[in-house]
């Protein structure tokens, strides 16, 4: 019988209201390392971390005034102490942090501001530009750069006044995560404190993350695993954060090769397992350290487990989405890891999960149906999205979209996906946004696109076009265009010319033919 956690309890009863993992660890262990930035050498006790919350959240409080509760508060920077700091002093202050996709353009990112409507938007001096080319999207928005200077970030902080935690309703908005919906339009994934708790909770259990675990983490913090999964349980426990900018393969092995900073957990994509295993500076040496490398965002291949488990590292595999954090995981045990190849683990412990038919019925053991996930850390739905929340759910249940089955040993597999969705170096893509920006090209008649395998990138997208009659633009003039309008991850990675999309008689697309044209390259004419 499935189980819900749902939850009746109010939030105050819950003691979810004043919320606050990092109070707590600068009250049972203020001098205990909890961040240290690769690219300063900047660090900070969960003493002085507590403190800088606590200013900031007083900035926060003064800057936004009466209009603080549930006030959005975005940002648009690379990893750092500062972009934790203002994760946890939004909450402090009661406002919600919106961190926002650096990878993404203007165009992309205008309409997430205009949907979300920030009060302040705070950047780095290196998206100054962009920053200054969206701000009339909020035309009542305040910016603030992260550079140094007596207007910068660093000194607001300093001067405001410390701040402490406010009650605000565990279900109300934490975190706002946006990612692209399959209608082409961005979606902001609603995470409250409740959500951001138990996705906590059950990211320490999958991870065996305690006191005594020290996180490097270089995947971005606009992702639900690099804020949530990774920074949030590492504090939450009251482990040790280390903070990296950007993933470069030779500085990563560095820091995980580093008997100083000593670090027990590392998470990546899959692209970023084969870059390391790939660079002339790898060792198995430098992971000897780790408790487990944890990969997840895109499917595994057979050999890259091998390869890490001949090195002594368990490769754990693991699923998950904003909407959920962490589902299904491989246990830490490289037995496990060997002997289930493929296979995404079990289910996080407090989770509820069902594989259900087109009528949404139990299927038997092996059957493939569509996975249903229902549990605490789960969202309660897309933000000034209601159309799309109530699509998202069926009787309290969220609908992945995601085909998958369970096995004998309890194990699941995820093997399809309903939706059109793929994975190209850990980013999701939505086809609908990709056909949206193509169809605005003059000489565009007709656009549809689907994921297919990549070695590099786990996926890539394969463009089909239908051009105008008369019209004659190339595959190059296709891809400049795509530029100005799509991030580098989402453009397509081939622009094929065809005579006409197969679609039904409904007029939907029949992507499961473009996929088969793929496969067998007949293609009635092309262009790179």
């Amino acid at each position: 019988m499935a189980q819900s956690f749902s939850g009746t309890a109010s939030p105050v009863e819950c003691g979810l209201a004043k919320d606050d993992p990092i109070l707590y660890r600068a009250r049972v262990a203020p001098d205990r390392p909890a961040l240290f930035e690769i690219a300063t050498g900047r660090q900070l006790t969960y003493a002085g971390l507590d403190a800088r919350i606590s200013r900031c959240a007083g900035f926060l409080k003064e800057l936004l005034g009466p209009r603080r509760d549930g006030a959005r508060v975005a940002m648009l920077a690379r990893n750092s102490i500062d972009s934790i700091v203002l994760a946890f002093a939004c909450q402090r202050a009661g406002a919600v942090y919106v961190p926002l996709n650096w990878r993404l353009n203007a165009a992309e990112l205008r309409p997430i501001l205009a949907d979300c409507a920030p009060a302040l938007l705070v950047h780095d001096e290196e998206f100054a530009a962009t920053v200054a080319s969206i701000a009339s999207a909020v035309p009542q928005m305040t910016t603030l750069s992260t550079a140094d200077g007596p207007d910068g970030l660093a000194a607001r902080i300093e001067a405001g006044a410390p701040a402490g935690p406010v009650p605000v309703d565990a279900d109300a908005a934490c975190v706002l995560l946006y990612t692209s919906g399959t209608t082409g339009q961005p979606k902001g994934v609603i995470i409250t404190r409740r959500n951001a708790f138990f996705a906590a909770v059950n990211f320490s259990f999958v991870g065996e993350i305690g006191p005594g675990s020290v996180a490097l983490c270089d995947l971005p913090f606009f992702h639900t695993i690099g804020l949530i999964a990774v920074a949030r349980t590492t504090l939450m426990l009251g482990g040790t954060l280390v903070i990296s900018d950007r993933f470069v393969p030779a500085r990563t092995l560095a820091a995980l090769a580093d008997p100083q900073l000593a670090i027990t957990h590392y998470f990546a994509v899959p692209q970023i397992a084969l870059a390391l295993r790939n660079d002339p500076a790898y060792g198995a040496a430098a992971l000897a350290g780790l408790h487990a490398l944890f990969v997840g965002g895109a499917p595994l291949t057979q050999a890259l487990i091998e390869s890490y488990l001949a090195d002594g590292v368990a490769l754990v595999n693991g699923y998950g989405m904003s909407e959920a954090g962490t589902v299904l995981h491989v246990p830490i045990d490289r037995r496990a890891v060997k002997d289930n190849p493929g296979s995404l683990g079990l289910p996080a412990p407090l989770l509820d999960i069902r594989i259900v038919d087109e009528e949404g019925r139990e299927v038997k053991e092996g059957e493939i149906g569509e996975l249903w996930l229902r549990g605490p850390a789960v969202t309660p739905g897309y933000w000034n999205k209601p159309r799309e929340t109530a699509a998202a759910f069926a009787d309290g249940w969220y609908r992945t979209g995601d085909l998958g089955r369970r096995e004998t040993n309890g194990f699941y597999r995820v093997v399809d996906r309903l939706k059109d969705m793929y994975i190209s170096g850990g980013e999701n893509v939505y086809p609908a946004e990709v056909e949206a920006a193509l169809a605005t090209h003059p000489d565009v008649l007709d656009a549809a696109v689907v994921g297919v395998p990549d070695s590099r990138w786990g996926e890539c997208g394969v463009a089909y076009i239908v051009l105008r009659p008369g019209a004659t633009a190339t595959g190059d003039e296709i891809a400049g265009h795509c530029v100005a309008r799509l991030a580098a991850f989402k453009r397509p990675a081939r622009i094929l010319f065809v005579e006409a999309v197969p679609r039904t008689a409904s007029g939907k697309v029949q992507k499961h033919v473009l996929r088969q044209f793929h496969s067998d390259e007949t293609l009635q004419r092309q262009a790179l």
